[in-house]
């Protein structure tokens, strides 16, 4: 499926159904009196967060949503259905700009947690809600008000718990595939990754988290260069940030500085994260990493021979716990519960 994460979506709540003028008429039941039903509510639009989806793409080619109207009253007090809701799914961590504002309408964090974006109308009040002892024959009812329109712009920030960072081919992808089952493109020419890839990585105590393969930076990336900052964006929503190096770089620390600085530029938040810093590829080289100020770690690694994965199962599990203890109970992204049961229930 191809990676899209920007959208422009219109979406309109349902009107409301307009009351009833009725009158009841029945045998022995001389002065019947005013019996006209209210309309039924317009349905709702709602965007529900789908931890299955990754991309915007459906919204690609479908791009207006309406929801049901209300049903109009009937007499004998009948009030009209209400309008059916539409319901959207949509990756966890899109935000929705209202389109013609650029205000922030919401942050899709929490899956399956529905999210009104477009409200329909009120249905009317019939006739028979008008009577009082002064005005005992109202001949009249009101309309339903119409649906909410709204032009929403939807910006789609991957959620991941842990964030590689690095030039093009510095094993990101070959990484990620030896460490989940995700099977990222990979080859030996520069930019092979194109889009963002997520992982179900297992670390230490039957724990896992999600592992994202951000594409390539190169320098001046800020601004526009190579892939640009078109995914950099990626990276704000991880919790933990791994920067990879070659080992086989001639000048490490300078890739190292020059990658920490297009965060920087970028958004200077970034450099707030925890991090590590390994040397990849370790099978095609001895050489190892200075300690870096502010590293939580440093060390090599190799996908090829698996040397030093264990170490990095065990540095993430300490980095994500302490993320955890630090903002679990105010950050909803702050989500490395995930626990797998030690045996399949019966």
């Amino acid at each position: 499926m191809e990676f899209v994460d920007t959208a422009t979506v219109e979406v309109w709540g349902g009107d409301g159904g307009p009351g009833a003028v009725s009158f009841r008429h029945e045998k022995n039941v001389p002065r019947g009196g005013p019996d006209g039903g209210d309309g039924g509510n317009g349905g709702n639009v709602l965007f529900v967060g789908d931890p299955r989806m990754n991309t915007l793409q459906e919204f690609r080619f479908r791009r207006h949503f309406r929801a049901k109207h209300g049903e109009r009253g009937l007499g004998s007090r009948w009030h009209g259905a209400s309008g059916e809701d539409v319901t959207i799914r949509v990756p966890c961590g899109t935000l929705v700009f209202d389109a013609e504002t650029g205000a922030l309408i919401h942050d899709i964090v929490t899956p399956h947690e529905p999210v009104i974006v477009a409200r329909g109308g009120r249905g009317g009040k019939g006739n028979a809600q008008f009577a009082t002892p002064t005005r005992q024959a109202p001949d009249f009812a009101q309309s339903g008000t119409p649906g909410e329109y709204r032009s929403l712009r939807l910006e789609l920030k991957l959620l991941a718990d842990v964030g590689l960072v690095g030039l093009p081919n510095a094993g990101k992808s070959t990484l990620l595939s030896v460490m989940s089952a995700a099977r990222p493109k990979i080859a030996d020419y520069p930019f092979t990754t194109l889009v963002p890839n997520l992982g179900i990585v297992s670390l230490a105590e039957h724990l896992t988290c999600v592992m994202a393969d951000i594409p390539g930076l190169i320098e001046g990336a800020h601004l526009g260069k190579g892939l640009g900052d078109q995914f950099l964006k990626h990276i704000e929503r991880t919790r933990v940030l791994v920067f990879m190096v070659e080992s086989t770089d001639p000048d490490p620390d300078a890739t190292l500085k020059l990658l920490r600085n297009e965060l920087r530029e970028f958004n200077p938040d970034l450099l707030k994260k925890p991090w590590l810093y390994v040397l990849s590829k370790a099978d095609l080289s001895d050489a190892k990493p200075r300690k870096a100020r502010g590293a939580h770690a440093c060390f090599s690694l190799s996908a090829v021979t698996h040397v030093g994965l264990d170490r990095l199962r065990n540095e993430l599990s300490v980095l994500l716990a302490e993320t955890n203890d630090a903002g679990a109970d105010s950050d909803p992204r702050a989500r490395f519960a995930t626990r797998l049961p030690a045996s399949p229930p019966r």
